[in-house]
């Protein structure tokens, strides 16, 4: 029996980490972006590319570290959410790969002041009006206990 090859281009998405960080109280680390990346003034958790030969976990917390200087201990990241997001710039796919934290050590400060203005505790149930429109989907999708959400597609889900 004789195969044809699909001709279709493999998908490579950009892979997003983030970490929300949950005090007691229950509320949510943001940052507020500044400079030049995208969303400049929106809040957004810690988190970044996933940068080549790493592991989500691994960026994860190289991300929440660089931006906060806190340290979380590989055992203390929990997957809570993975989001399929469009980017209204370019139309891309990018998957967004979610860890929630509710211990660390160090206190969360502004370790890059060129790339953050603000660190913001928010209750993740009422995402703030200013937050990166990706934000708010992913603390929506969480308070409501979903694991996998999309963002910014078409109604239909992309292509048909």
């Amino acid at each position: 029996m004789r195969f044809e090859h699909d001709q279709r281009v493999r998908y490579r998405p950009l892979v997003h980490v983030m970490v929300l960080m949950h005090r007691d109280d229950g509320r949510v680390l943001l940052l507020r972006r500044t400079g030049k990346p995208y969303a400049a003034g929106l809040l957004a958790p810690p988190g970044g590319r996933l940068e080549r030969d790493e592991t989500m976990m691994g960026g994860a917390l190289r991300e929440v570290g660089a931006e906060t200087g806190v340290r979380i201990a590989p055992r203390d990241l929990e997957f809570c959410h993975l989001l399929h997001h469009r980017d209204p710039r370019d139309g891309e796919g990018r998957l967004g790969v979610v860890f929630t934290a509710q211990r660390w050590s160090g206190e969360p400060a502004n370790r890059e002041p060129d790339r953050c203005s603000a660190l913001v505790w928010a209750d993740p149930a009422r995402p703030p009006a200013d937050c990166v429109p990706y934000t708010a989907a992913v603390l929506t999708q969480f308070c409501a206990g979903a694991l996998a959400s999309v963002h910014g597609w078409p109604a239909t889900g992309g292509r048909a």
